[in-house]
């Protein structure tokens, strides 16, 4: 044999070992983060179960029902064993789950529009949440898989039904844990005493969670009445069994804010699944402590938790590594994206994040508006959520994180406990109506219990030839952030660029896209000059503001070469 011909067998050897390895790790890979399903004990399948429509976007599956009401969104009660229910949920839903999963795969594939990136954030969220099923009660998991069962098979190539929706429970702690993902930014707030209009506990909150308006649109209120706990109602989208604003019939009341995380190494139960747990087994606020102290979370969060027996609320504060609960005195309570209690105020994260960020300035004029509506009630509070401004009613533009509207909510949300009421608002954000429910009356009477005369009227915002300007002034918005991160091809006309700035010409959002979009196109002086109209705005946070004069630097830099 000649030598040549040998090195090149030898060669061949190598890289059919090489193969082999890989092959075995990649397969032992798929092995690790594979989750089996739990344990069923239920002949029920989305087979044995008969959907009847009864209505025009009106379904039954036995006692279990889902409808769509006049303001566009969808209700559905469900009822029984963890898992059933979940089947029922599933067969009920199953369309409106998938075309959820449809827009947050799209939006996911806007965020990250590359295959190979897409790839690579698929077995990195697989490897990260491999273990996951462990830190969630079974509970949860077998309802889980029951909804899993209806998932549409058009995703499989992401992972099964059943590891998919697991990791979009995950997908809230991720988000905004990986390099502070801006997904979440909400304010809430309670009232009581003085501060309330007949001294009960009142609570308001913005989840101002945005992953696009068609995400955003099919939303959903779910009444459950569980074989285990008690009974309660959840707002948010169809699939999601987790809680981010909730009621339960003893009058107590979730509602979950994000705050400044480490970068965590490990799912574990997801900080929703945490909120429903409370929410199913805690009637005041000692059992919702003692709930949230007893399960390992991996991001910071604080769950706002209102009481009807304790006439107050409190904020656990929680991280992976601890626990507080804050409360005060004076019957006013706020809740931005920042921590108050003593465990954490003085920790670096949570002094960093109220100096840098745009927490502070949200809490702050949450505080100013509610001392200037005394005293509040449900149309008040909803006014509150609405408010645009700036400190002393400043126009700072459409949209500025200072806000505490920012025109990105998926919901807004009001709780009276006491008398087990809630408002939760229609398209678009938190400006449509607010339509009225009595969990009562729910339960009692099945799907007759609507009440118009209660809801709060959608804001006259929506009728403002300011609303249709923001709105077109978004979609440009949005196509300046896919070219300037992702080069995805855009051109603008110097009339586009003039519509633009006079759609939303107090924002300093605007002038740093502008200042984004010239740099790219290697425009450096009209970029620079964008970029010092931006700092003459109101600019949302001193992080905003160091990153717009970095990029200033950078395009004065390039002037001078």
């Amino acid at each position: 044999m000649s030598k040549s011909r040998s090195i090149f067998i030898r060669i061949l050897k190598i890289l059919g070992w090489t193969v082999f390895v890989l092959l075995i790790l990649f397969l032992l890979f798929l092995w690790r983060i594979w989750m089996n399903p739990p344990e069923i004990h239920s002949s029920v399948t989305p087979a044995s179960l008969h959907r009847v429509q009864v209505g025009k976007g009106s379904y039954k599956v036995g006692n279990n029902w889902l409808k769509k009401n006049r303001q566009g969104i969808w209700e559905m009660y469900i009822e029984g064993n963890d898992y059933e229910r979940g089947v029922a949920y599933g067969v009920l839903s199953k369309e409106l789950m998938e075309i959820q999963e449809d827009y947050f795969v799209n939006e996911l594939k806007a965020i990250v529009p590359g295959r190979i990136y897409r790839d690579f954030l698929k077995f990195f969220i697989g490897w990260f949440n491999r273990d996951i099923d462990k830190y969630i009660p079974e509970e949860n998991l077998r309802e889980i898989y029951g909804i899993s069962l209806s998932f549409s098979p058009k995703y499989n190539f992401i992972a099964e039904p059943y590891q998919r929706i697991l990791n979009y429970h995950a997908a809230h702690d991720i988000g905004h844990a990986l390099n502070d993902f801006q997904l979440v930014g909400c304010t809430s707030f309670a009232v009581n005493r003085l501060y309330s209009s007949d001294s009960s506990l009142l609570i308001g909150r913005n989840f101002d969670f945005y992953l696009g308006d068609d995400f955003a649109r099919n939303k959903l209120i779910v009444f459950v009445n569980p074989e285990h706990g008690y009974k309660f109602a959840t707002y948010s989208w169809a699939g999601f069994t987790g809680v981010v604003s909730g009621m339960n019939a003893e009058g107590l009341t979730v509602t979950i804010n994000a705050s400044k995380s480490d970068v965590p190494f490990e799912a574990k139960d997801p900080i929703s699944l945490l909120a429903r747990e409370v929410l199913q087994y805690a009637k005041n606020i000692d059992e919702a402590v003692a709930i949230a102290k007893k399960r390992e979370t991996f991001v910071s969060e604080t769950l706002m938790i209102g009481s009807a027996h304790d006439n107050k609320a409190v904020l656990i504060e929680k991280s992976p590594k601890k626990l507080d609960v804050y409360s005060t005195d004076n019957g006013l309570l706020i809740c931005a994206n920042h921590y108050q209690g003593d465990d954490f105020k003085t920790d670096k994260e949570n002094v960093d994040n109220i100096n840098n960020s745009d927490s502070k300035s949200r809490y702050d004029r949450m505080n100013t508006l509610l001392n200037e509506n005394l005293p509040v009630d449900y149309k008040r509070a909803a006014e509150v959520l609405r408010n645009r401004e700036g400190v002393n009613d400043s126009n700072i533009g459409y949209g500025n994180p200072k806000s505490i509207n920012q025109l990105i909510a998926h919901h807004g949300v009001v709780f009276k406990p006491s008398k087990k009421q809630m408002w939760i608002s229609s398209v678009p954000y938190q400006e449509g109506e607010f339509v009225y429910y009595n969990l009562d009356s729910v339960f009692k009477n099945g799907a007759e219990y609507h009440n118009d005369s209660m809801n709060i009227a959608a804001d006259d915002f929506l009728k403002t030839p300011d609303y249709i300007k923001y709105e077109a002034y978004k979609i440009t918005k949005q196509k300046i952030t896919k070219f300037t991160k992702f080069g995805i091809a855009l051109t603008l006309t110097p009339e586009q660029v003039k519509q633009f700035i006079d759609n939303n010409p107090k924002s300093y959002i605007t002038y740093m896209s502008l200042g984004n979009y010239f740099k790219e196109k290697k425009d450096f002086a009209r970029a620079a000059a964008s970029y010092q109209q931006s700092l003459k705005c109101d600019v949302a946070s001193l992080q905003e503001r160091i990153a717009i004069e970095e990029s200033l630097q950078q395009c004065m830099k390039k002037l001078q070469e």
